[in-house]
C-alpha cells in the first residue's frame, strides 16, 4: 500500500515552554530576536525528544538556566489551517530566586529581554490565543491542576 492509500493521519508539531514567575508572583515573558510578538521561554520539540526534554533543553538554551522543571500545567491543541497543527506543553517553571535571575544569558541570541508581568496584564502583551494559554496555566498552577485546551479555550463538552 502506498502512502497515499492508506489512512490520514495528524501530523501535529509539538513545542514546550515554562512559566517562571518571580516572587511578586508575577509571570515571565520574553522577547524573541526572531519575531516581533513576546513569547514564553521554550520552542519546538525535537525529532526523538519527549516534550518536558525539549522544555529543559529550549530553557538552557535560550535563557541559559537550568532550573527543575515542575509538572505540565496545560496541554492546547491548535489547529494551523496555514502552518499546519501545534500542540503546545506549558510547565510549571516555579519562582526563580534572585541568584537564578541573575544567572540568566541569553546564550543563543534567540531572545533579547525578559521581564514579568502580572497575569492579568498578560492580554495587552501576548497574542491572543497566548494570553488565554498563559491565564489558563496560571490558573491551574495555583489549583493543582493540569488542563486540556483547544486553541487556548477550556474544551467545552455536553
Amino acid at each position: 500500500m502506498s502512502d497515499q492509500e492508506g489512512p490520514f493521519f495528524a501530523r501535529a508539531r509539538a513545542a514546550a515552554g515554562a512559566l517562571f514567575f518571580d516572587e511578586d508572583d508575577r509571570v515571565m515573558i520574553v522577547q524573541p530576536s526572531y519575531k516581533p510578538q513576546r513569547d514564553i521561554p521554550g520552542g519546538c520539540v525535537e525529532p526523538g525528544e519527549t516534550p518536558y526534554e525539549a522544555c529543559v533543553r529550549e530553557i538552557g538554551e535560550e535563557l541559559g538556566i537550568r532550573p527543575p522543571i515542575g509538572r505540565l500545567l496545560v496541554a492546547d491543541w491548535v489547529p494551523g489551517p496555514d502552518v499546519g497543527d501545534i500542540v503546545l506543553f506549558v510547565f510549571d517553571g516555579g519562582v526563580l530566586d534572585v541568584e537564578t535571575l541573575g544567572a540568566i544569558t541569553f546564550a543563543d541570541n534567540e531572545l533579547t529581554a525578559f521581564a514579568f508581568h502580572a497575569v492579568e496584564d498578560v492580554d495587552g502583551l501576548l497574542a491572543e490565543r497566548l494570553a488565554r494559554r498563559v491565564r489558563a496555566a496560571a490558573t491551574a498552577r495555583k489549583l493543582g491542576e493540569t488542563v486540556y485546551l483547544e486553541h487556548g479555550q477550556a474544551l467545552r463538552t455536553g
